[in-house]
């Protein structure tokens, strides 16, 4: 009976797999608009992604190497990203011409028309117009192989530029024999640190015909941080030329062993067919019914996108390079790299749990590897780099996720303590985050979103402590995944960010500023999904948070503050083509309004999904975008990654199939029950016993003039009307001033520079402590600015150069004035004539923000303030190139100088250079603090 049982799922499988999903497949889509996707050869997870390479500038539409707008072609290199919203990858690049070979990438690229391209799961063609030669790709996991057709006899090239795309910081190519080559590409971009061996191997004999290096050029052996060679043979009309590229992150006897198990076959076409079997394979754990082509391509390729990453990153024999560099065995699992966290903790994640518990395994075994090898989880992994991209420690969010659901195959022990460690460190915001329950602006940039993702994935990692019967680590992370109740104003139902202990004003939720990642408070004011109850009730109940739901949607569509290219596919301020918008619809399903998600999720998937180059509203996010279309088409979607539950819409199609690791199939129909679809996949985990964890108290408002001139009122306000406050006053200047906390009974005024604390209580709960500084001006002079300032960058007015109080070298903070493309200029007025000996006033350079140390300053004096003297010329010595961030006093010592008015000249950097990622572009001055003495 069980060899019965066996032969018919096999049988089954096999006519699964023989079924073409892959027809369906339109790799052009998301290559136009903003969606950074690629079109070439890759299969899934695979380490070679083998694609044309139409950019080489870094430009931000042109991340993934390739643009559907362009019509130039600079060669085929075998890595590349999908969809993110920076450039790194593009190595080992080849390109074939024909005549005198050139090393210059403007002679040897091609003109390239899209009738002659074609695209398909696993194969990319193309025709080269210049030289009419027909290129064929595709690829196993490791080894790229290319076929060049030469419609036209005679000298015939291949060139090999080690430059292409990102910084060359070591180059080398070994000559083996007449046909095969070995190559060593370490380079910088995203990733600064990244190694890549390959092994070539032409089909026929090849001589060097022409070399660029700045290095060693011995017989068989060139490096340098230049490096370029063009092999050459004569061929006939009509000839081919085959190339096979293995490529391995670790050496070149991992990338011969790769070249031995993968590039052995000399039949180009039993190759893509192997490839298309792949795919096939991958797409065939979904089958989906519909007459309407476009659906279905969308669909299969929304699921290729997907599987295109994370991409294997370890040789056959399992040997793979760790987070610190030294090589290591994978032992029981796959090594995996790319993790893009901070987008597909949200939809790809769950969809694999789903559909491929055996590779999620595998992702987390990965998580712990590199937390052993490189000292904590990744974050934004590229190459075994990690690029401390985004935010959050999203890692935490896929482990808690897969133990929720029941998946086995990694060490829970070591992952929560991998987890812990994530939470427990002191960097980006989480020291503060850590003693006062939230991130202010004084802290850190991006304090909003910080605290919020900081707070979902500490409520993961309670997940993990309960599931370990961890009973008062669990009470200690579910306390602070309430740390969003800090950030939450009760008076306008919004995220709001906090500075000097009250809340930052002026405050239009449609702004895009330094307080949020990638959007506003509009976007991050929905995501508290651990506590999706608490944030209703906050709101004051179902009907009111619905009201407030329905407000996103009907928000004016447009941004202010800051351009912010990530905020597209709008539906008043939700915005479908970026991922913290991703869960907003479905939380209609909490107060009792699916009606309301239905027409929502229906017309996301009708208007921003279609089968065209430019059929992404967004970055695809290494999956993420098609992610969140392949589930909400299911049905179903994951609000909450680390609750083995979805929540439900509707199916997107009439039926259905979803064929399950363990060899069982789901069957989803639009009349499939809601409590049905809930647990679909997960139907017999059994919830962790629960524990009971304290209530957080919110800390309060300190309200007051943070800069004032002779005294200022002081109100404290707590985020619960129910709650209690106690204050403390410190002057050290006063011996008056409270040493110790008193209950709080109504506003009073300070005339002195105080610092003051606040906490709240609640049936003797009490909140963190909220400590302001509010300060009497140093000074009573006056300030002319002549220049007109960035309104993002304000730094609370015109009296912030003269407060004495200094920016801190993390600009984003708020405390710097900027000003583009302009030269600075001020006046200041001591409102009657005194004497200097000192003028200075200070700068900041971060020159990949485009802000640049001014090239000189000039101080000038006078008594009328219309006839100006020029004191002092102070030149700038920080060099434009030198991209740390640093801070400069442009000081100046004078002889005795009465004077009423000081007028500060400071030079713009003016456009930025070739050099710079920006070229072309206005640079900033940033400026703080004028002194006079």
């Amino acid at each position: 009976m069980k060899k019965s049982l066996a032969l018919f799922s096999l049988l089954v499988t096999q006519i699964i797999y023989s079924q073409n999903f892959s027809q369906y497949v339109n790799p052009f889509i998301g290559t136009g608009g903003h969606g950074h996707t690629f079109p070439g050869a890759i299969v899934p997870f695979g380490m070679v992604q083998l694609s044309p390479d139409t950019r080489v500038d870094g430009s931000w539409d042109g991340c993934s190497g390739y643009h559907y707008s362009d019509s130039v072609i600079y060669g085929f290199s075998h890595t590349h990203l999908n969809g993110t919203g920076v450039s790194d990858y593009g190595d080992i690049m080849l390109m074939p011409t024909l005549g005198n070979p050139s090393l210059n990438n403007q002679d040897y690229s091609s003109k390239f028309s899209h009738k002659n391209e074609k695209a398909t799961a696993g194969f990319y063609a193309v025709k080269l117009d210049k030289n009419n030669i027909d290129v064929r790709l595709t690829t196993t996991k490791r080894v790229g192989y290319h076929e060049y057709t030469f419609n036209n006899g005679g000298n015939a090239n291949i060139i090999l530029d080690l430059n292409h795309r990102d910084k060359l910081l070591e180059g080398e190519v070994k000559i083996i024999d007449d046909k095969t080559i070995e190559v060593f590409r370490r380079s910088e971009a995203w990733a600064t640190n990244q190694y890549i061996y390959a092994r070539i191997e032409f089909s026929k004999p090849m001589k060097i015909s022409k070399k660029e290096t700045n290095g060693k050029q011995e017989d068989r052996l060139y490096t340098g941080t230049k490096l370029a060679l063009a092999f050459s043979t004569s061929v006939k009309k009509g000839e081919k030329i085959n190339v096979k590229v293995a490529i391995s992150p670790t050496g070149y006897e991992g990338v011969e062993k790769n070249m031995i198990a993968e590039g052995q076959s000399n039949n180009f076409e039993m190759i893509r067919k192997q490839a298309d079997g792949d795919w096939n394979k991958e797409l065939s754990k979904i089958e989906v019914k519909s007459d309407d082509k476009n659906k279905l391509s969308i669909f299969y390729t929304a699921m290729y996108h997907v599987f295109t990453q994370p991409n294997i990153n370890m040789d056959v024999d399992g040997k793979y390079r760790g987070r610190d560099n030294k090589l290591y065995t994978a032992k029981g699992f796959d090594y995996y790299s790319v993790f893009s966290l901070w987008d597909t903790f949200r939809a790809a994640h769950p969809l694999m749990t789903l559909l491929d518990r055996k590779r999620t395994t595998d992702f987390i075994n990965t998580f712990i590897k590199q937390y052993e090898q490189g000292g904590k989880l990744p974050v934004w992994e590229l190459a075994s780099n990690e690029t401390e991209c985004m935010i959050g420690y999203h890692s935490v969010s896929v482990i808690a996720d897969a133990m929720a659901k029941g998946i086995t195959g990694f060490d829970y022990e070591k992952a929560y303590e991998a987890s812990k460690n994530s939470a427990m460190q002191d960097i980006f915001g989480l020291n503060a985050y850590k003693q006062n329950n939230y991130i202010s602006i004084d802290d850190e940039h991006e304090s909003v979103s910080k605290t919020l993702e900081y707070a979902y994935d500490d409520w993961c990692i309670a997940q993990m402590a309960k599931i370990l019967n961890k009973k008062e680590e669990y009470q200690y992370f579910m306390k602070r995944s309430q740390n969003w109740k800090n950030l939450y104003n009760p008076k306008n139902g919004f995220m709001q960010a906090r500075k000097n202990g009250n809340w930052y004003e002026p405050f239009e939720p449609r702004e895009v500023n330094n307080n949020y990642t990638e959007g506003n408070s509009w976007h991050y004011s929905y995501f508290v999904p651990q506590d999706i109850p608490g944030l209703i009730q906050a709101h004051g109940g179902k009907e009111k948070f619905e009201q407030f739901i329905d407000a996103i949607f009907s928000a004016p569509n447009t941004t202010t503050g800051r351009e912010q290219v990530d905020i597209t596919g709008l539906i008043g301020q939700y915005a479908q083509g970026n991922e913290p918008s991703h869960h907003i619809a479905y939380l209609y399903n909490f107060v009792d309004k699916p009606q309301k998600t239905e027409e929502k999720i229906k017309y996301i998937l009708d208007h921003f999904y279609k089968n065209a180059p430019d059929g992404l509203i967004g970055n695809e996010d290494c999956g993420q975008m098609s992610a969140w279309y392949v589930l909400s088409s299911l049905g179903i979607y994951s609000v909450t990654p680390g609750k083995p539950e979805w929540e439900t819409v509707t199916p997107y199609f009439d039926e259905v199939k979803i064929h399950l690791e363990d060899g069982t199939t789901k069957t989803i129909t639009k009349a499939t029950s809601k409590d049905e679809l809930k647990k679909l996949g997960f139907e017999n985990v059994k919830p962790a016993k629960e524990f009971n964890y304290i209530e957080q108290t919110a800390a309060p408002v300190i309200a007051a003039d943070r800069l004032f001139d002779f005294s200022t009122k002081v109100e404290i306000t707590p985020l619960n009307e129910k709650d209690k406050v106690y204050y403390m006053t410190l002057d050290d200047n006063d011996k008056n001033a409270r040493k110790a906390f008193t209950a709080y009974k109504g506003p009073f005024t300070i005339n002195k520079t105080t610092q003051i604390s606040a906490y709240a209580e609640r049936k003797g709960i009490k909140s963190s402590v909220t400590t302001a500084n509010f300060n009497r001006r140093p000074n009573h002079w006056d300030i002319t600015i002549n220049s007109k300032v960035n309104p993002q960058y304000m730094a609370g007015g015109k009296l912030a150069l003269i407060d004495g109080i200094n920016g801190d070298i993390n600009w984003r903070k708020g405390e710097w004035q900027g000003y583009q493309g302009q030269t600075f200029e001020a006046v200041l007025d001591f409102k009657s004539p005194q004497q200097f000996t000192k003028l200075s006033s200070t700068y900041l350079q971060d020159s990949r923000a485009w802000v640049l140390m001014p090239k000189k300053v000039e101080y000038y004096a006078s008594m009328n303030g219309k006839d100006f003297i020029l004191l002092k010329t102070v030149d700038n010595t920080v060099d434009p190139k030198d991209e740390k961030v640093q801070i400069k006093d442009f000081e100046a010592d004078i002889l005795p100088t009465e004077t009423r008015y000081i007028k500060v000249k400071a030079y713009h950097f003016g456009k930025l250079p070739e050099w710079h990622q920006g070229a072309g572009g206005d640079s900033y001055i940033f400026v703080d603090e004028i002194s006079a003495k």
